[in-house]
């Protein structure tokens, strides 16, 4: 099976970064195709769901909030056997939380061979932030003593760029509906893919930047970044299959429950607990998880799927 081409261009900016080549994208244009990419993920998840509206999505929502909220709980037990409380709540808050890029990586997989998932999946995806980042802050802050300031946790969890963006993205195109859309095809549709190339040839540079912090921390820290996303990919995919989702969705909450959260979690645990180490999250997340589940994990969890479904 061949790679996606957009694997390819993370491919291209990890060998460029390792080989220390010049090549370095404008942080403005990073911070654009980001933008581009929430509200694209948004507008197509409000569009889809504008089609159907079943009370049965209500449900799963709440099922997929209380699933963030187990996996950051069984993340931080795991972590405590080799981190203090804050590193372990601060790394198990951006694994409970999810990738975007990941996932929209696992959706261009599906769109390659004609499958589509259920609508709500865009949903999950937002909802799936929330509480792994405020479990996260609780489990470093249990016993400590410290004031938590829940005013800014409360902003940077619902208030962020991501959050913002794909709320506001699902709620345009669920106002909207498949007909109002169509004049904003050509830009969020059609220029989806080519834009993830690019976004990932940046994030391609910037994994070989963070590799440098898994030196320090031995071992441990890769074999959680390894491990722990197929273990939580199989618990995502049980989930999936039995809330009767389709195998699309299997893989995309699988997908969800194994990726972890570069840019969310990061920007909140660095006001919430300012006392945990940021390399060492990042270090593990972006360093090994992301680029696990884009080369390896996703068609690893697509093979399970239809192990599954079969």
């Amino acid at each position: 099976m061949t790679l996606d081409p957009v694997v390819l261009f993370f491919l291209l900016g990890l060998f460029a970064a390792l080989a220390r080549s010049e090549l370095k994208l404008p942080p403005a244009l990073y911070e654009t195709l980001s933008v581009f990419l929430l509200l694209a993920i948004g507008l197509k998840g409000g569009v889809a769901l504008a089609k159907t509206g079943s009370p049965q999505v209500l449900l799963q929502v709440l099922l997929v909030i209380l699933l963030g909220t187990l996996l950051t709980l069984l993340a931080f037990g795991i972590l405590r056997w080799r981190l203090n409380r804050a590193d372990a709540a601060a790394t198990a808050a951006h694994y409970g939380s999810v990738s975007v890029v990941t996932f929209a990586v696992a959706a261009s997989f599906l769109a390659r061979q004609g499958i589509e998932a259920e609508p709500q999946l865009t949903l999950f995806l937002a909802v799936m932030e929330m509480p792994a980042l405020v479990v996260g802050v609780l489990l470093a802050r249990l016993g400590d003593g410290q004031q938590l300031r829940w005013g800014q946790l409360a902003h940077e969890v619902f208030l962020g760029k991501s959050m913002v963006l794909l709320l506001g993205g699902l709620v345009i195109g669920w106002l909207a509906g498949p007909t109002g859309i169509v004049s904003l095809s050509p830009l969020y549709v059609d220029l989806f893919k080519p834009v993830l190339s690019l976004f990932l040839l940046e994030m391609g540079l910037l994994t070989a930047a963070k590799l440098g912090g898994l030196r320090r921390q031995g071992g441990f820290v890769v074999l959680f970044g390894l491990l722990v996303p197929l273990g939580f990919a199989c618990i995502g995919l049980g989930s999936a299959y039995a809330m009767g989702l389709s195998a699309a969705g299997g893989l995309l909450l699988a997908t969800l429950c194994a990726s972890s959260s570069y840019i969310a979690a990061p920007a909140a645990m660095r006001i919430a607990v300012p006392e945990a180490n940021p390399a060492l999250s990042l270090a593990a997340s972006l360093g090994v998880t992301f680029p696990f589940n884009l080369l390896f994990g996703i068609p690893l969890y697509w093979m399970l799927t239809q192990w599954l479904y079969a």
